[in-house]
């Protein structure tokens, strides 16, 4: 075999571990646990939902998200990174990020109903 080929080979080699996706990613050191998440994910949407409310200019409304989400961050002692490497590791267990927004919904739906007690339940529309 000539140089040449056996070093296209060996390119070749090299490079088809980094397109095969892992069945099972590697679990980061820094993952949050189910609850942790929920729990964060509820306050991020409550947050949202008070900004998007706040008739403020796009620009201003995206500073004031930001700045508040890290506050958000800074209350569970989350990090962003540990919040984005959570995120994406239970994303790829799709059962699992299923359960994490099936808990969030419940837990904003308890805080409605507690709100207006008279407004009637919904069941889930998924």
């Amino acid at each position: 075999m000539n140089r040449s080929r056996r070093s296209w080979l060996l390119a070749l080699a090299l490079a088809l571990p980094a397109c095969q996706r892992p069945e099972d990613p590697l679990r980061p050191p820094d993952l949050l646990p189910r609850p942790q998440l929920v729990a964060v994910l509820v306050d991020l949407h409550l947050l949202e939902s008070r900004v998007e409310n706040s008739a403020l200019k796009p620009d201003s409304a995206r500073a004031l998200f930001e700045a508040q989400q890290k506050n958000v961050f800074r209350g569970y002692h989350v990090s962003d990174s540990a919040f984005q490497h959570s995120v994406r590791y239970y994303g790829v267990h799709g059962k699992d990020l299923d359960d994490i927004y099936g808990a969030v919904i419940d837990s904003l739906e308890k805080r409605v109903y507690r709100l207006d007690p008279k407004r009637p339940r919904n069941p889930h529309p998924y």
